[in-house]
This record gives C-alpha cells, structure tokens and sequence, in this order.
C-alpha cells in the first residue's frame, strides 16, 4: 500500500504515547492522525490493513482513512473522528451514579464482539500470540513456561473476534452509537482471554495507575467490574467464582506488561498462583 504524503503544518500536537504521537487537524475537526515515530514504517502499515480487516467486519470501530507518510519520513494512520465522544471510563469517572448503567453499556458490546464469528485464515489466533510472547519472555523459567502453555493449550477454542486490549477506556460512545477504538492488539479466539484485560484494568492494577489511566480511584473501578460480571456473564454470576476463573487470564498479561516494562512483576504473576 503506497502512503499518501501529507504535511504536518495542518495537524496540531494532542497527545503521545509509547508508539507514537496523535493529532488533530487544524481545520477539520472530523480528521484525526496516529502518527509513529521515527522508523517505524511496517507497524503503521499493518495496524492500517488490520483496521480495515476489523471495520470490514461490521464491528463498531471508527472508519479508517489513509495509511500516510509526512515530510520527515514518519508513517501513520488518518481516522475518522468520532465528534462529542467519551470513553465508559471517563464517563464513568465524570458521573459515577450511572456506573451501572455504563457497565452493563460496556458489557453489552463485548458480549456482541464476543460472539461475533470471524475469518480465522485473516486474523490472529489469540493462543499463538501468547505461545510467542511466552518464548520471547526471558523472565520465567522453562518449567513456568511449560506450566504457562499447558494453560493456554487447554483453554477451549472459538471462532469468534477478541479485542486484544479489552479495556474500558476502549469503548466509547456519542448519543446511542457505541465504538470500539485501538483495536491494533484484534485477533481471535476464547473470550476469556479478552475478558482479563478488564479484570486487569479494574482490579489487579494498582491505585496509581488506575488514577493515573482511567481518572477515578481504584475503589470505583473495582465497582465498575462488579456491575460488569453480572451484565456479561448473567445475573447468577457471582463475582468470588468469576474472579477465580478470570484471574489466570488476567494474570496472562503479565506477559505483555513484561516485555513493555523490561522487568519482572510479581504483583501481576500473583494471578497465576494457579497455573504455577
């Protein structure tokens, strides 16, 4: 795919994060820009082709534009932006007397994602992800790791799409249209998987972060996910026995967490206590 050369004079700075920077354009308010830096040309261009796959789908996600390069050689995305928009963790942060009602709006699209069938030959099974995040992991030993992918192994298989990155400041919504964002992490496979994230969001991350991230105190996220399992999992759920289950997914994770942070972290291997 051939990138469409534009220049940064019309976009203005709004944001950054580990990848890259975003920007909004001077004067079309409707046009956003995910832009990597310096020398990173292929992740763009895959997150670019994924996007297209994901929104090809029918999933709730906003349009992608252009795959696009600037003058100093730096590639990105153009979105389409989605106007007044707020994510259930800000909105949840802003009015947390409709924490409920916010949840059981999040947990509604995830149990519509999560049932939604995909090509398998086009997309990433969830497993080999993490068979490959394993084996580039030189923080757990050879037994853990055996332990850690006879886990893996043993969780059923589906069809069906998984975020990759399910966290509630990744859903957003404007009026009664919902969508999913960040969606670069998209594969397929066993909803539990997906489900840990939230877990991880809510609960296993400590108040700081959670602060720090999602702009509330950690006592109002570990609410959020107790109004979440009953809407995702049915109004008999109990929250001591779905913790139980989400937990070694969760604690998954730490998988990822560790090959961003370069360094062990016990406090998320906790959650696999079962596994190891």
């Amino acid at each position: 795919m051939e990138a469409l050369k534009i220049s940064l004079d019309d976009y203005v700075l709004s944001g950054g994060g580990a990848n890259g920077e975003s920007y909004d354009h001077r004067t079309d308010p409707s046009v956003m820009l995910k832009l990597y830096f310096p020398g990173k040309i292929q992740q763009p261009l895959d997150e670019m082709l994924l996007a297209r796959k994901v929104y090809g789908l029918g999933i709730p996600t906003p349009e992608p534009g252009e795959y696009v390069v600037t003058e100093d050689g730096r590639y990105g995305i153009r979105f389409h932006r989605i106007l007044g928009k707020k994510s259930y963790s800000r909105a949840t942060a802003d009015e947390p007397g409709k924490l409920d009602n916010f949840a059981s709006e999040f947990a509604q699209m995830c149990l519509q994602l999560h049932s939604t069938k995909v090509d398998t030959t086009q997309f990433e099974n969830v497993k080999e992800r993490y068979y490959r995040l394993l084996a580039e992991n030189p923080f757990f030993s050879t037994a853990e790791k055996d332990k850690i992918g006879k886990f893996i192994a043993d969780t059923p298989d589906e069809d069906t799409a998984i975020h990759g990155d399910l966290q509630f400041s990744n859903a957003i919504f404007t009026g009664d249209k919902r969508y999913f964002i960040d969606l670069g992490d998209f594969c397929y496979g066993n909803h539990l998987f997906d489900v840990g994230m939230v877990y991880v969001c809510c609960c296993l991350s400590d108040e700081e972060f959670i602060k720090e991230t999602f702009h509330m105190p950690k006592s109002l996220s570990t609410k959020f996910w107790q109004s979440f399992v009953p809407a995702y999992f049915g109004e008999s759920a109990g929250i001591k026995e779905t913790e139980e289950l989400i937990r070694p997914y969760a604690g998954l994770k730490t998988i990822i967490i560790e090959r961003d942070t370069k360094r062990p972290m016990p406090e998320f291997r906790a959650a696999l206590a079962s596994i190891l």
